[in-house]
């Protein structure tokens, strides 16, 4: 007969009660065990945030079922992507104030939904379903990102003359907004900001794998 304290599903309960008597970061969030600062992430559907993970519990969540859905595995994928008809009035239609987002589906929501950083975090943009849709009828590859995990981030240059579009994991989306908030001086950003933005896009196309 199994001892029901040896079942899966209790050592994950009591994991993730363990978990919560950590602080984030330092260590897993469920199991306690201390974790590299390369530790990898889960989104949090319900209370949509990202939990630290040491390994082994992140293979608990290496298919999307696992949990009932609640926790889904960040992947590691950055991809470049073209990025067709994106010129100032398609922009401007998706109402985004600044020349850098990133959009991804909320499966809560059950649509896409995009953010931008700025000097308090990231900020939510409502964004026009059918502006969106222009976007991905001319763009498909952009359909392509796993939901709540991985976002296309689009960057415009300050005259719009170049453009650059990379599928990323969402924790990286984050990273930089934390950065930037961190370093944000005066209406643009300035210097430090702008630093940090050149340093994050250098880290994508380093990590970006060539398409075949």
């Amino acid at each position: 007969m199994t001892d029901l304290a040896d079942h899966p599903l209790a050592r994950l309960r009591a994991a993730v009660e363990r978990g919560r008597q950590v602080r984030p970061g330092e260590r897993c969030e469920m199991c306690a065990e201390a974790i590299s600062p390369e530790h990898r992430h889960v989104v949090d559907i319900t209370e949509r945030t990202l939990k630290c993970l040491c390994q082994p519990c992140l293979l608990l969540f290496s298919e999307d079922a696992a949990a009932k859905g609640r926790y889904r595995q960040v992947p590691t994928r950055y991809e470049a992507l073209g990025g067709d008809g994106i010129d100032d009035a398609s922009w401007d239609a998706l109402a985004i104030p600044v020349s850098l987002a990133f959009f991804f589906h909320n499966s809560s929501q059950g649509r896409a939904v995009a953010f931008y950083p700025g000097p308090a975090g990231a900020t939510e943009s409502l964004l026009p379903l059918d502006a969106w849709q222009a976007v991905l009828d001319r763009n498909p590859d952009f359909a392509a990102t796993a939901p709540d995990v991985e976002a296309v981030m689009i960057r415009r240059s300050r005259d719009a003359a170049t453009i650059e579009c990379f599928i990323v994991p969402i924790d990286a989306c984050y990273e930089l907004v934390g950065r930037l908030r961190m370093n944000w001086n005066g209406f643009d950003g300035g210097s430090e900001a702008h630093a940090e933005i050149e340093e994050f896009f250098a880290r994508v196309r380093s990590r970006v794998k060539t398409r075949a």
